[in-house]
């Protein structure tokens, strides 16, 4: 399990770093990591209103950027999901 959350860490570090801050997604950092990392798991992931609604939905301050914690709740519920449980 280690070596997956070092994985999930560095993706997300990756992303994040591709404009303004690098502890946040942005939309497009975020629809360019789903589309990339996540298209079997993201049902639609490359229409606009998919993301816009997901980005929304994990959003919890509402600033329009993701903290890693709350793009943890994406994987979360993609686990979980994927998981049947």
């Amino acid at each position: 399990m280690e070596s997956a959350i070092n994985v999930l860490v560095s993706e997300f570090k990756a992303y994040a770093g591709k404009e303004g801050s690098a502890s946040t997604l942005s939309k497009e950092e975020f629809t360019s990591l789903v589309k990339s990392q996540l298209p079997n798991f993201v049902k639609n992931s490359s229409d606009p209103a998919t993301i816009d609604h997901l980005m929304s939905s994990l959003d919890a301050n509402n600033d329009g950027q993701l903290t890693f914690m709350e793009f943890w709740n994406l994987i979360g519920n993609v686990a979980n999901k994927h998981g049947g449980f």
